[in-house]
């Protein structure tokens, strides 16, 4: 780095993979790095890359990280994305203590911070904006009344919130009472601040993001713009550079329109300008917010952005050089787009069970490489995935000539990376990206939710035959076939049977394998097992946790559970008391997390469909509903720690009823 530079310390205020990418530029230009832990991420991939690692309690604790900031002698904070990155708090402790803040100064910071604010503040330099409402101190009977005068469909959001949280789409007045309760009890959670904002829903919407880059001497530019319309639940899933929507007139009026915005707020640093645009009309757009920090998806900017011809930008540099005083060196004429790049984000949820967060550890993984491929991750083997953090394990980026090439290289890297031990979302954004509309370009923040009830489930059926010759083949030359009444016989061509969800006979030893009456090749090591049907090869990665079989192949991920006979009768059991069809009693957590709020009171009587507990884990909040209706027993509390699966509430129906 450049002499002026002063930085020789930086402490990086995050984790997971936001922490391991700026560790690495820090690396590059020779900056001694500092990372922060808590109990959880002792053994986290970012804690073995920075030169030294400070323990904290809580990555929120702003307090703890300006001492620990102070202890090791860093000059200045990087506070990544999430947590404190647009805590105007935050930023003015680091001030206090003499150190710099990299990001904007706390006055962009709190132009910002307040969605509606933000939106009063652009509109006045006529930026457009979305017909909306709210303020602070407007209770819920309030944003009641003037819904009215807004319209529905609307959406509701935390006027301090990101990432989605909290944002509820609300179709009709009846349904708004509630909505806000929830929303409002998510902003208080994660955010601090319970204001609601209230604006029209623009149906068929793309959400379209300009990255621009400030100094402190005046000068702001814009590196052009990212789509990001593929979505769940707010959620950005796949973004990708340049919009495939725009045409270049469009793309110099919503990046002029962008910087506008940073110059209203005297910005500095590397921020992002948020709008919504028209399917329709792109020349539509709408200013929505301004993110005051990194964003999630900079990787596909980096990758498509050329300086003089020479691709390739590295935004946390920028952050630093400007964040030291230095001036941008670049102009908006020096800026050129080359090529297209997508990303997608890899979450540690489970697609089957609505994308509920998962838990587990990485017993073992292959992470994605190649020309044009990118990885930014915190993955390692052994890590534990807790539900105390966002789920979110890596972003696996690709560029190419053009926007099919880019796709086929994400496809190519999507197939070849492998997370055993945890479920996520690999396979399913294979089949997003495969999708005919995604492909030909046509997004909108609608088109993956429209896209679930269509989706086909890839079949587990070589996989499960997998699994079973895997067990087979580790009770073969543990010696355990001969020891236990299986079925098999020395030169006798008998089934033997391994119960997993369903019984697999398996004729003849694991060389030589039948699977369903059909010829098989199977041959198996530590670390792979290879099937041949029909014809066909298929080779898995697998792995065993406890009881648990996982395998992966093409990017789909599967897990089967191997049950013995004393499992399955236990299994038997919780099922035969209860008539064949009927709906369970039990009311069980869908996930692991805390219980922030009991809708229900025992003794209460209640009808099927009503809410009985709300869980939140990784930000995520889920509400178990009855099954039945009855007299209610909660048999948990209000901040409570819920396994996977265990009872939170037991009803006892009404006489008669099933």
């Amino acid at each position: 780095m450049a002499d002026s530079v002063r930085f020789d310390t930086v402490l990086v205020a995050n984790r997971g993979e936001i922490a391991c990418r700026v560790i690495r530029t820090l690396r590059e230009l020779g900056i001694r790095s500092i990372a922060i832990f808590t109990d959880a991420d002792r053994d986290a991939r970012h804690v073995g890359l920075a030169d030294v690692a400070v323990h904290v309690g809580n990555y929120l604790d702003g307090g703890a990280i300006v001492e620990a900031s102070l202890a090791t002698h860093a000059q200045a904070v990087h506070p990544g994305y999430g947590f404190l990155s647009e805590n105007v708090e935050f930023a003015r402790a680091c001030a206090a203590a003499k150190l710099v803040f990299i990001g904007p100064g706390v006055a962009a910071i709190e132009a910002m911070a307040d969605k509606i604010r933000a939106k009063e503040h652009v509109a006045a330099c006529g930026v457009r904006v979305i017909p909306g409402a709210g303020s602070a101190g407007m209770n819920n009977l309030d944003l009641v009344d003037v819904s009215q005068s807004i319209g529905f469909p609307l959406l509701i959001k935390p006027s301090a919130g990101g990432g989605g949280k909290g944002m509820t789409v609300v179709t009709c007045a009846a349904d708004l009472p509630a909505a806000l309760e929830a929303s409002r009890r998510v902003a208080t959670k994660a955010f601090g601040d319970d204001t609601l904002l209230l604006e029209r829903l623009i149906t068929t919407p793309r959400h379209i993001e300009v990255q621009v880059l400030a100094d402190t001497h005046g000068r702001v530019i814009h590196l052009g713009e990212r789509e990001c319309s593929l979505q769940r639940r707010h959620q950005k899933i796949v973004e990708e550079a340049p919009s495939p929507l725009l045409d270049p007139q469009t793309r110099a009026s919503i990046g002029e329109a962008a910087c506008e915005v940073a110059r209203s707020v005297d910005y500095v640093g590397a921020g992002t300008v948020e709008f919504l645009v028209s399917d329709a009309s792109p020349g539509d757009f709408f200013f929505m917010e301004m993110n005051t920090r990194l964003q999630v998806e900079h990787p596909v900017t980096e990758l498509v952005v050329a300086i003089n011809g020479q691709r390739g930008i590295d935004l946390v540099e920028w952050q630093l050089r400007i964040a030291a005083g230095e001036p941008l060196t670049i102009g908006q004429d020096d800026v050129q787009i080359v090529g297209h790049a997508i990303e997608a984000r890899l979450y540690a949820e489970d697609p089957a069970t609505g994308f509920l967060p998962a838990t587990g550890t990485v017993l073992a993984l292959r992470e994605a490489h190649g020309d044009g491929v990118r990885l930014d991750s915190s993955l390692v083997e052994g890590l534990e995935v807790t539900s105390d953090y966002d789920p979110m394990l890596a972003k696996i980026i690709a560029w190419g000539a053009d926007r099919h090439a880019a796709l086929a290289r994400l496809d190519a890297a999507l197939a070849e990376t492998v997370v055993l031990g945890v479920r996520t979302n690999l396979g399913f954004l294979r089949t997003v990206i495969a999708d005919p509309e995604v492909r030909a370009g046509r997004l909108d923040t609608g088109l993956i939710e429209r896209m679930l009830p269509h989706l086909d489930q890839a079949t587990a059926g070589v996989a499960l035959a997998v699994a079973a010759l895997i067990e087979h083949s580790a009770a073969w030359h543990s010696g355990s076939l001969w020891t236990q009444p299986s079925g098999w016989r020395i030169g006798v061509h008998r089934a033997a049977r391994y119960y997993l969800p369903e019984v697999i006979e398996v004729l003849g030893p694991p060389s030589a394998a039948l699977v369903d009456g059909s010829p098989n090749r199977f041959v198996m090591t530590a670390e792979a097992a290879t099937i041949e049907r029909h014809a066909a090869s298929t080779t898995f990665r697998w792995a065993r946790g406890g009881d648990v079989i996982w395998l992966s192949s093409a990017g789909r991920t599967y897990d089967f559970r191997v049950s013995d006979r004393s499992s399955r009768l236990a299994d038997h059991r919780a099922t035969v008391s209860r008539v064949e069809g009927a709906a369970s009693p039990e009311v069980r957590s869908a996930m692991p997390g805390t219980v922030i709020a009991l809708n229900v009171a025992t003794g209460d009587i209640i009808e099927v469909g009503q809410p009985i507990v709300t869980i939140e884990a990784m930000k995520m909040e889920h509400t178990m509903l009855a099954s039945v209706a009855g007299v209610v027993t909660v048999t948990v509390a209000t901040g409570d720690l819920v396994r996977l699966d265990q009872i939170v509430a037991k009803i006892h129906p009404h006489e008669g009823a099933v």
